[in-house]
């Protein structure tokens, strides 16, 4: 895609480059804290929702077993997290954010809203408030979308394989 601004571009392409660039800057920003991009999203999602069965941080930021494990046993040896037996399933793991963790989830946040501060200041402050409005449409709307997968074409046979295939 060209990195030039252009009118003719679609919403949704849009959409997906700023999402892109600004998730790039994000992660950028978090390692410069000596935080892995993994470990942040766990960090930021266990200080915004609380205490996580294993399995559950792994779905809500749909990321493999092996990863989350290996994420929070990072947080385990630096004193964020603890993880322990789930009282209300005894097949899973507890993670609980220590209080160093939720001191770092602090950091994190404050470090990542600065950064969007500073893009924003180059926004005029009509402009400004007019992204921000934006924005909570936006959130509203991603919120109540709760059939993702409906956007997904339905699997095609292959003349082939027999077998149904779609990009999702």
């Amino acid at each position: 895609m060209n990195t030039a601004l252009s009118k003719a571009q679609l919403p949704g392409e849009l959409l997906r480059e700023v999402a892109r660039l600004y998730t790039r800057a994000q992660r950028a920003v978090a390692e410069c804290c000596r935080t892995s991009t993994t470990q942040c999203h766990l960090l930021v999602e266990l200080g915004r929702s609380g205490p996580l069965p294993l399995n559950e941080i792994g779905a809500r930021l749909s990321l493999e077993k092996s990863w989350v494990s290996r994420a929070v046993e990072g947080l385990v040896e630096r004193g964020w997290a603890t993880k322990e037996p789930n009282p209300l399933d005894a097949r899973s793991w507890l993670v609980t954010l220590t209080a160093d963790g939720e001191e770092r989830v602090r950091e994190l946040n404050a470090t990542l809203d600065n950064h969007a501060a500073r893009v924003l200041e180059h926004l005029s402050e009509r402009d400004r408030a007019s992204v921000e409005k934006s924005l909570l449409i936006l959130l509203k709307a991603l919120r109540e979308d709760i059939d993702i997968a409906s956007c997904c074409p339905a699997p095609q046979a292959s003349a082939r394989t027999k077998v149904g295939k779609s990009c999702c």
